[in-house]
This record gives C-alpha cells, sequence and structure tokens, in this order.
C-alpha cells in the first residue's frame, strides 16, 4: 500500500473526511513519528509496533566490483519492530 492509497482508503472508509483532510491527517501523522526520531524518542503504536532509531558504527567494507576498501562512515537508521497483535494477525493469515 502507497502513502496514497492510504490516503484514499482512508476517505473512503470514513464519510466525514475528504481526501485532503485525510491526506493532512496522514502527513501529520507520519511528520510527528520522523520528528519524533529525529529528536531521539521512541515511537510506540500499541498494536502496530515500535519505530527507534539504531546507531551503527564506523567501518570498513570491500567493494564488490573492484575489491578496493571503503570506509562508510558511522549513522543513524530508524528501526521498526512489528508489535505482537500485529504480528499474530499476519501469521494468522498463513494458517
Amino acid at each position: 500500500m502507497t502513502k496514497s492509497e492510504l490516503i484514499e482508503r482512508l476517505s473512503y472508509s470514513n464519510g466525514m473526511v475528504n481526501k485532503k483532510e485525510a491526506e493532512l491527517v496522514v502527513n501529520t501523522i507520519f511528520d510527528s513519528i520522523g520528528n519524533a526520531l529525529i529528536e531521539g524518542d521512541r515511537v510506540e503504536i500499541r498494536g502496530f509496533g515500535s519505530f527507534t532509531i539504531r546507531e551503527r558504527n564506523a567501518r570498513e567494507a570491500r567493494n564488490p566490483k573492484s575489491g578496493d576498501v571503503v570506509k562508510i562512515p558511522a549513522k543513524k537508521t530508524p528501526f521498526f519492530k512489528t508489535g505482537k497483535e500485529l504480528r499474530e494477525r499476519v501469521n494468522s493469515e498463513l494458517d
């Protein structure tokens, strides 16, 4: 599902919200999650999952094409861990 499909589904499922308002809601949620992660906070949505930042150390890697050693700087990456309820819902669909 893409962001535009999410907006479409939100406006369709709720007759009181038009597409513009649904887009504003979705953008506000995504922006809030992003801003919280930038500030170093953890974002938890009960039943869905949690977003955190993981720090990766600087390291050396090898370019597979040339074989040269490449230095990769330290960086922060967003990480998502699914919640128990979402994991169970996804797995129950497989049964």
